[in-house]
């Protein structure tokens, strides 16, 4: 299920298209951090890999096939930066306005723009590469 890369300031994994791959890249991510000493915006970079991967779960990832999270620790610019490549053709925006109390969507990309110090998308073929920054200095 999980192929991983390890050099001292990143890391890299598969994950399948499974809902229980979520509380695995939590995992995963969490483990960089701690063995990296990133610690202080930790919840900030969970909660933006937790809704990334779940936006590619939902929209992203196609039948039968899985995503990669890719976690890099820049120390130049003492940046940490996360992204999640997935192989689906949907088309990446926020939404268009705050969605309603009652809504069940709508809320991932506000969720990551909010404590990401950046986010955006890049291509990859097939498919994305949803990213965000923080700054850990």
């Amino acid at each position: 299920m999980n192929e991983t890369t390890q050099l001292p300031y990143y890391r890299a994994a598969f994950y399948c298209r499974e809902l229980r791959s979520i509380p695995v890249v939590r995992k995963f991510t969490r483990k960089a951090l701690v063995e990296w000493e990133c610690e202080k915006r930790m919840d900030d970079v969970l909660l933006c890999v937790t809704e990334l991967a779940t936006n590619a779960l939902r929209h992203g990832v196609p039948p039968g096939r899985g995503f990669k999270v890719h976690i890099y620790l820049e120390g130049i610019e003492n940046a940490l930066r996360v992204e999640l490549h997935d192989s689906g053709d949907g088309e990446v925006r926020p939404s268009d306005g705050m969605p309603g109390a009652d809504d069940e969507g709508g809320r991932g990309l506000l969720l990551v723009a909010a404590p990401a110090d950046e986010w955006g998308v890049g291509e990859r073929n097939p498919g994305k590469i949803v990213w965000c920054e923080f700054g850990i200095a």
